[in-house]
């Protein structure tokens, strides 16, 4: 019966997954000064309880935040999917210039951090990493390193996993920042796009014929997870040590976008399905597990560094995760008059960051049920679809060049 707590095989796996995300999900609903931090709490009680000893296998909840990260990008291509191209077309080319501007910035802020404190900008390049938010990112890094024998790939994993925590937190400070400054008044605040269609869920889906329906529509759903994979792992030649790659998130939410796109306008899957509660639970689960695995992770790694001297790159992270976000932000909401909404989905995606992007789907949420409208807001998804792939491709890539810059 011990073992259940005390080792590292499924059970515990399990169990402290499962408590992770129940205590994260009670404190998120928790209001301090009428703001919640919503799921990312599940983040937070992974790393308390990883930093308290709780030593799981590394191995399995790699698997698990992939999975649940997997998952998590699919939803939000099968919901924002059928309206992805004509809200690009809308406002795309200006959310993606605002979310280059944001990598743009934030490699300039690594760069200067490196020159002026004297950290070598291969060890920073782990940093950055981690204050972005962005694994595959890390993972480029690490066998640039590796390639290079310029330092150990684990100096780069030791300061995304120190970066990384505040990285979440200061992105959702920022958001909180931006919408302060900016003055938004969430009642004043369009919860729509002009183009964008009633993606509701169904008014009904109790019968046994819509049960099947629904049953059989998971095929896209997995059809969709396997293409992705193959999408996020073909290789692209960009002339450095490295090829770049859409990666296991990047993949997955592009096949994702297509597979719904297409599959609306062709009449093969509906809005009723595409919009429905099981591909928001699916969502929610994904996004839960993803959260839970990378604070049970973490915390570990995260308290070993800083006794280890490395508490000045928590400073550091902070500042590369919050001074391009709130310049750009600022200067998208005063000046391009960005939605509030879609503006913290770009955050989101400018930084590859799902927790801020469920941060910014529970703004909505309580919004929208404080409004008592019965449409579900989609803006936040939109934003963060919208420049997420690109962003993906630039994170990787400028993890990779600050480690060349190093040589």
């Amino acid at each position: 019966m011990l073992s259940l707590f005390t080792g590292s095989g499924v059970g515990p796996t399990v169990f402290y997954l499962a408590v992770s995300i129940v205590l994260g999900l009670l404190l998120g609903k928790l209001k301090v000064a009428h703001v919640s931090l919503g799921i990312t709490w599940v983040l937070f009680i992974g790393i308390i309880l990883s930093a308290l000893g709780i030593s799981l296998n590394g191995e399995m909840l790699h698997i698990i935040k992939e999975f649940g990260l997997i998952l998590f990008v699919v939803a939000v291509g099968f919901q924002v999917g059928p309206n992805f191209f004509a809200s690009f077309k809308k406002g795309g080319l200006k959310l993606n210039l605002c979310a280059i501007a944001i990598v743009a910035l934030g490699v300039l802020t690594t760069v200067l951090i490196s020159r002026f404190s004297g950290e070598p900008l291969e060890v920073m390049a782990g940093v950055y990493t981690g204050a972005i938010t962005n694994t595959p990112g890390m993972s480029a890094a690490q066998q640039t390193v590796g390639e290079l024998g310029i330092c150990s790939p684990e100096t780069i994993a030791n300061g995304y996993a120190v970066a990384y925590p505040l990285g979440v937190v200061g992105l959702i400070v920022s958001c909180l920042i931006i919408r302060s400054v900016c003055k938004v008044k969430l009642d004043n605040e369009p919860m729509s796009d002009a183009n964008q269609e009633d993606v509701r869920a169904p008014k009904s889906e109790t019968t046994k014929a819509a049960a099947q329906r629904h049953k059989i529509l998971l095929i896209p759903i997995f059809l969709t997870i396997g293409l992705g994979i193959v999408l996020g792992s073909i290789p692209v030649p960009i002339g450095m040590s490295a090829p770049v790659k859409l990666g296991l998130a990047g993949g997955p939410l592009v096949m994702a976008i297509l597979v719904s796109w297409i599959g609306v306008k062709k009449g093969w899957i509906d809005t009723d399905f595409t919009g429905s509660h099981g591909i928001w639970m699916l969502r929610e689960v994904g996004i839960a597990l993803f959260l839970a695995a990378v604070g049970l992770g973490a915390g570990g790694s995260f308290i070993g560094t800083i006794k280890a001297g490395g508490y000045m790159w928590i400073l550091y992270g902070v500042i590369i995760t919050m001074v391009p976000t709130l310049l750009v932000g600022i200067f998208a909401r005063l000046v391009l008059k960005v939605n509030y909404y879609t503006l913290m989905g770009v955050i989101g995606g400018a930084t590859t960051d799902p927790p801020t992007l469920a941060f910014a789907n529970t703004v909505a949420a309580e919004q929208q049920k404080a409004t008592g409208s019965t449409e579900e807001n989609q803006l936040p998804n939109m934003g963060y679809a919208t420049v997420y792939p690109l962003t993906m491709f630039l994170r990787i890539f400028t993890a990779q060049l600050l480690v060349l810059l190093a040589v």
